[in-house]
């Protein structure tokens, strides 16, 4: 049985909570297979601004700057962003035919994927200029990346892994809590040797062992947006994690939101 996040309505926004509440419940009582998974609450520790129109799609950070994607038809793009103002240093609009998703990088390009069009897009780092374009069967939802792959979520509860050079499935990951599939993986971001994925239309973060798909780790940010910073409950949803190895700090925000937060986690139990 897969656990599946539904789409709610814009008179059901709320549900999303609910979603979360569920799944954390399904945690609590459910003993299918014995394995340890650590509940995380959080604390935020610096607060910065982020465009109130920016759709996020996907988000990482690397040497001082934040580069997203921003998702919907029409208002696409790829962007390097000022992680202190929210400024947006440089900026590429996709074609209006695309919706764009998940951004990576790798080496010096910038790899990008869409949401229905099975088209991805390699762009420089520096300039931003297109340099090739891939296909992929399915959806493309979010990307990261550990030290020899390209890592993509379709929506499903399974996680592609790519050749950085051809754009080729070498291998595929299927995450399960307790055994039991987990869809709707959307965001990803590679932090200290787990993947972390957003759950759409959830507030949780799920810590996957990339080696078993496994989810050993979840958290939970209930609350770190209030509600009257919502421009659109049913679509401003979290999603976004971003990354300094450096200073080890974690980033997090959400599509149209205001703000994005650095937070910490707080280890709130662990249980099998």
């Amino acid at each position: 049985m897969d656990i599946l996040i539904v789409m709610v309505s814009s008179t059901q926004m709320r549900c999303k909570t609910l979603i979360s509440l569920f799944l954390l419940a399904f945690l609590s009582s459910t003993r299918l297979h014995a394995g340890e998974i650590v509940y995380y609450g959080y604390r935020v520790a610096n607060v910065y601004p982020h465009d109130r129109n920016a759709f996020t799609q996907g988000l990482f950070f690397r040497d001082g700057a934040l580069y997203e994607s921003t998702g919907l038809r029409g208002h696409s793009s790829v962007r390097k962003v000022s992680l202190e103002t929210g400024e947006v240093l440089k900026k590429l609009d996709l074609a209006d035919q695309y919706f764009g998703e998940g951004v990576v990088d790798w080496n010096d390009r910038l790899i990008s994927v869409t949401w229905k069009s099975g088209k991805g897009f390699v762009f420089g780092l520096d300039d931003f200029k297109q340099q090739e374009t891939f296909s992929y069967d399915g959806e493309g939802w979010g990307l990261t990346r550990d030290p020899s792959h390209i890592i993509m979520s379709d929506g499903t509860a399974r996680l592609r892994y790519l050749d950085p050079k051809t754009f080729k499935v070498t291998k595929s990951l299927t995450v399960r809590l307790r055994g039991r599939e987990v869809r709707n993986l959307n965001e990803l971001e590679w932090i200290d040797g787990k993947i972390f994925a957003n759950v759409w239309q959830t507030d949780l973060i799920l810590q996957i062992n990339p080696e078993t798909g496994d989810v050993v780790g979840l958290i939970d940010l209930s609350g770190i947006l209030q509600e009257t910073d919502r421009k659109s409950p049913g679509t401003d949803v979290l999603n976004g994690i971003a990354y300094d190895a450096e200073a080890e700090r974690i980033f997090v925000t959400g599509k149209n939101w205001p703000s994005l937060f650095e937070i910490e986690l707080v280890e709130k139990a662990s249980g099998k």
